[in-house]
């Protein structure tokens, strides 16, 4: 049994970035830059109007005469006199020597000319050449996550592909032969499965959306051959269950007689000890306990930062944050605590039901409180590291 520290020292060393691959803008969103981006053109490419109103040259004089109009997509060589103004509009081309624009709101207009009622300050209301970025400027940096802002941003500097690190496959094997599908009747001695579900939205959290669901019943024989076949498709494979050390716990077992080679097995925690951390290959296992606290706990604390790691996110571990404890803990285990919590903006307060089969207080906590293994008691008031799970 590892303490947390090293297994998340494990985790992190053998859990290396996806290849990459070249993608569409429009299909980018929740992948990971692999390349630094620079900017194929100057954004704005030519000085814009920032608004609709008249493009003049800056004088003392309030009056000009209109002598054209710069519509959003048009282009012209008009060159203005001193006493001469463009009707223009938000985005259209300013006059290479017009250095102002007036909004319209603040001009007396008639057919032919215009009177400034309220004079703008040089240079207001024009969009520079490059103002939001230049030719050859950095774009993104690598690693950056690409969001729907960051598509729009591509796609306005007429980027249409990126490379991006691959997202893993992952598929989750569910073991128990006491466990029903939601949705049927519940026979007498039967739970419903719930860890499943519960892991593909927790995945969903960080961008994995498609996810494949196995179940096998607690069988050895049928355990090694469900595991020989997911282990050649999937570069992360989550078991639910069979993984402690009952009678009919085969996970391990069939784990290894698959070729997978032990990281780690059980840590020095609670809730979730029996967990188990293998590789094969280039593919990442994740035996979880069957308990569903436990199971959730793990994703948060191991799986989470693994499978960022594997996206490849520069920052891969749930923030951190301290708060004040509003009541005494005492750790009596010897073991690292994730205790389920509520924060606000000061301080933090332990929810009843810990046990690691309740998921009714999981439902309602927004944080996991560390208690270290070294810290045998905690005082009212004393402050607190906390991850934020929602």
């Amino acid at each position: 049994m590892i303490k947390v520290s090293e297994a998340l020292a494990i985790v992190a060393e053998n859990s290396s970035n996806m290849p990459v691959q070249i993608i569409p803008v429009r299909k980018a969103l929740g992948y990971i830059l692999a390349e630094t981006l620079y900017s194929p053109i100057d954004m704005p490419p030519f000085r814009q109007s920032a608004m609709d109103g008249y493009a003049f040259i800056h004088s003392e004089k309030h009056q000009y005469d209109v002598i054209s109009t710069s519509q959003a997509g048009d282009h012209s060589n008009i060159k203005l006199n001193e006493n001469e103004a463009v009707r223009i509009f938000t985005g259209a081309f300013v006059p290479k020597n017009a250095d102002t624009v007036v909004m319209q709101e603040h001009v007396l207009a008639n057919k032919d000319s215009i009177l400034i009622a309220a004079m703008p300050p040089q240079f207001s209301n024009i969009r520079n050449k490059g103002e939001q970025i230049a030719k050859e400027e950095v774009v993104f940096e690598a690693n950056t996550l690409i969001t729907p802002a960051a598509i729009g941003f591509l796609a306005c500097l007429g980027i249409t592909e990126i490379t991006v690190y691959k997202k893993p496959k992952v598929a989750i094997l569910v073991t128990g032969n006491e466990l029903v599908k939601p949705g049927k009747k519940l026979p007498k001695g039967k739970i419903y499965e719930s860890n499943s579900i519960m892991l593909e939205a927790a995945l969903q959290t960080i961008g994995i959306n498609k996810t494949k669901v196995y179940k096998v019943k607690d069988n050895l024989k049928a355990t090694k051959k469900a595991l020989k076949g997911i282990l050649e498709k999937y570069d992360v494979v989550l078991i639910s269950g069979g993984i402690s050390v009952g009678d009919y716990d085969f996970v391990k077992d069939a784990l290894l007689a698959n070729g997978v080679e032990e990281l780690f097995y059980k840590i020095s925690q609670k809730p979730g000890k029996p967990m188990f951390f293998g590789s094969k290959k280039d593919s990442l296992v994740f035996a979880l306990p069957g308990n569903p606290a436990s199971s959730l706990t793990n994703f948060y604390i191991y799986v989470y930062p693994a499978i960022k790691n594997r996206m490849g996110f520069s920052d891969i571990h749930l923030p951190k944050l301290v708060r004040k404890l509003n009541e005494p803990i005492t750790n009596t285990t010897g073991k690292t605590l994730f205790l389920k919590a509520l924060y606000d903006e000061t301080n933090v307060t332990i929810l009843d039901g810990q046990a690691s089969s309740m998921l009714n207080t999981f439902a309602i906590a927004n944080s996991l409180l560390i208690v270290p293994d070294d810290v045998e008691a905690l005082k009212k008031g004393q402050l607190v590291t906390l991850l934020p799970i929602n």
